[in-house]
């Protein structure tokens, strides 16, 4: 597809709301610019909670949040916990890694907090999100290394942490679906294959990968797609770092796959679920009809960030066989996009 051919896709108007108001309140931030890593990160996450404000339902009653320590690939990490008020016992669980674009992002975003808490309750399914390092200080396989590590520290810790070691899952947004997808690739190779993987809006490329990269993207976005994937895969071989570009995609835990119809990557998010299917994993593809890379945030405004909402609940919860909250029928397509 030639560089003419990006198009701007038909947003609804809450996306489009959306946009502005990320417009309006980062001519406010000037350090979302800086080159000094926290001073940017600060920046990013100030805006993150003040749309998360606007946009995304609040922390619903019913749920149990408490942080916790975890092993980290070289030490304790900070991670939080998200339970179901009513549940008793070992729960299962999957350990969630945060988006931002592998340099930024963090657990106490209320974005981060708001989801996780509002999925685990509706779900039944235990969320321990974790706090991984963080490109460029720590570039792959820092971020893998972590969620390893945090994994086994929970299955071994089950009793104490009320887990199901049985199903315990790893999962991601954005980013941190990367990571996940790489983990679970790395535990398999490990021999302490996972329950499952939760892929939402997938980078599974470290590379461009189909024509919605070119279509949604335009040239110098592309461009700084490309550069801040470099930073984070820090000369690593696209075989190790890149999830699509593993050699074997075999014996992987089944996956849910969550892509976005006006999303770049969404290309990429569909060639993984095909390498996956063509592996003998079991894969669902869930598509979402009108969204963009983050849009699925907008609990609070849009209608169809809820629906998005309730078909992972449902997946979830059909995934590691509990009885999720009634909810409406979910609306997702299923299979890959034209």
């Amino acid at each position: 597809m030639s560089e003419q051919e990006y198009r701007q896709p038909p947003l609804s108007a809450e996306i489009l709301e959306w946009i502005q108001r990320i417009r309006e309140l980062s001519a406010t931030l000037p350090d979302l610019e800086s080159p000094e890593p926290g001073a940017r990160r600060r920046a990013q996450r100030e805006l993150s909670d003040l749309l998360a404000v606007e946009f995304t339902e609040a922390v619903p009653a019913g749920v149990l949040v408490d942080d916790l320590v975890v092993a980290g690939g070289t030490g304790p990490l900070r991670a939080r916990r998200f339970r179901p008020g009513s549940s008793t016992g070992a729960l299962p669980t999957m350990l969630w890694l945060h988006g931002g674009g592998w340099t930024g992002g963090t657990i106490d975003e209320l974005l981060n907090e708001r989801l996780c808490a509002d999925r685990s309750l509706r779900s039944a399914v235990q969320i321990i999100a974790l706090e991984y390092r963080l490109a460029p200080e720590h570039p792959f396989p820092a971020p893998v290394d972590d969620a390893v590590a945090a994994l086994a520290d929970i299955r071994e810790r089950a009793d104490e942490l009320a887990v199901d070691a049985h199903r315990l899952g790893v999962g991601g947004n954005s980013a941190g679906a990367t990571i996940a997808a790489t983990t679970a690739l790395r535990m398999r190779d490990a021999g302490t294959p996972l329950h499952h993987q939760t892929l939402e809006v997938l980078p599974a490329a470290l590379r461009i990968v189909g024509d919605s990269m070119h279509r949604y993207l335009r040239p110098a976005d592309r461009q700084s797609v490309e550069q801040l994937a470099e930073v984070y895969r820090a000369g690593a071989p696209l075989s190790e770092s890149s999830p699509l570009d593993a050699p074997d995609h075999r014996r992987l835990a089944p996956a849910l796959i969550l892509a976005a119809e006006f999303d770049p990557l969404r290309d990429g998010a569909t060639a993984y679920a095909d390498a996956l299917r063509k592996a003998g994993v079991p894969v669902r593809l869930r598509i979402g009809p009108g969204h963009d890379h983050a849009s699925p945030g907008l609990t609070r405004r849009w209608e169809g960030a809820r629906m998005w909402r309730d078909v992972v609940v449902a997946e979830l919860a059909d995934a590691y066989r509990t009885t999720p909250l009634p909810i409406a029928d979910p609306a997702l397509t299923t299979g890959t996009h034209p």
